[in-house]
């Protein structure tokens, strides 16, 4: 074993070390907290919520969390976002630079976090120097997304509307047509139901002397029956099918009415977002522990390389 690695050798030469690596850690002390001061880094404070999807239907192959997901992500949503609270002068981005628009959405995707959790709820988490503004960004992220998603139903449902609003004024129109016309085969022919009145005039036929008015006045109606009766009773039946699909079609269209004009929300919030009264970043500890353990390190590493080298040239002439 070589003996330099030897524990006695080791301990000897951090005892002998010992007052350079009490300097070494007490300036990686007080650099390390003074570069992970409100000076150095703008502390930043942490706002979330928490909420399932509600009152959507999944789009291709995803599910609704990851399609929430993609909505609030979506550049509509940041856009309006950034748009509302000026994020470019909050962020103290210059409108000016030339990657004014990719600095912006980077700065965005970095203090606005939105994940799925473990059972497939979704978080929304925004950083911010304004613990405020990051309450009401996550507040606004969710209103956003609401009305994202509301727009995008009311399009679809509008189609929908349109085309049913299509067929019921058609069908109407074509009920109107056939009433029109049985009103005048009425007015003119006095024919108003088909089987009723040729049964009537049957009897009137049958049970009635040729010379009474009661007879001849059948004999005028057995006439209008046998110009327009085919013609009525076509009429009455068509009319009786176009109500009838009159009716489903008016009903299909209501319910797609009223899927047009509600005004449902689409997530429910599990856990509200609050303002936050301690930051979130940086974790002052971690940056002192870190880098004083980093400092430290790179010490013994020169320190090491610096004995290394004393110990061979203490070696090669005895070898010699």
């Amino acid at each position: 074993m070589d003996p330099f690695f030897n524990s006695k050798n080791i301990v000897d030469i951090l005892f002998r070390w010992k007052i350079h690596l009490a300097v070494i850690l007490v300036l990686a002390l007080v650099l390390s907290v003074i570069l992970s001061s409100p000076m150095v880094i703008t502390p930043l404070y942490k706002s979330y919520a928490v909420a399932y999807p509600s009152n959507v239907a999944p789009y291709s192959d995803e599910n609704e969390t990851e399609q929430m997901i993609e909505m609030l992500n979506s550049g509509d949503i940041r856009d309006s976002i950034v748009r509302k609270f000026n994020l470019a002068a909050h962020w103290k981005i210059d409108p000016n630079y030339k990657y004014f628009l990719s600095t912006l959405n980077w700065v965005y995707s970095q203090h606005v976090k939105i994940s799925k959790t473990p059972y497939e709820a979704v978080i929304i988490e925004v950083l911010d120097p304004d613990p405020r503004m990051a309450f009401d960004i996550v507040n606004s992220i969710m209103d956003f997304y609401n009305v994202k998603v509301r727009k995008l139903h009311k399009d679809k449902f509008y189609e929908v509307v349109v085309n049913y609003e299509t067929i019921v004024n058609a069908k109407l129109m074509k009920l109107d047509s056939l009433k029109q016309r049985a009103e005048e085969l009425g007015t003119k022919y006095g024919l108003m139901e088909y089987q009723a009145q040729t049964r009537e005039v049957m009897r009137a036929l049958l049970g009635t002397g040729s010379q009474s008015g009661r007879y001849s006045e059948a004999l005028k109606y057995k006439k209008n029956l046998e110009e327009k009766g085919a013609e009525m009773l076509l009429i009455q039946e068509m009319m009786t099918a176009e109500t009838e699909e009159f009716a489903i079609f008016k009903l299909d269209y209501d319910r797609a009415l009223l899927d047009y004009n509600r005004e449902y929300t689409h997530l429910n919030i599990l856990t509200k977002p609050f303002v936050s009264d301690k930051k979130a970043y940086p974790i002052r500890w971690l940056i002192v522990v870190g880098s004083v353990l980093a400092l430290f390190s790179l010490a013994l590493i020169v320190i090491g390389l610096i004995e290394r080298s004393r110990f061979a040239k203490q070696v090669l002439p005895k070898n010699a």
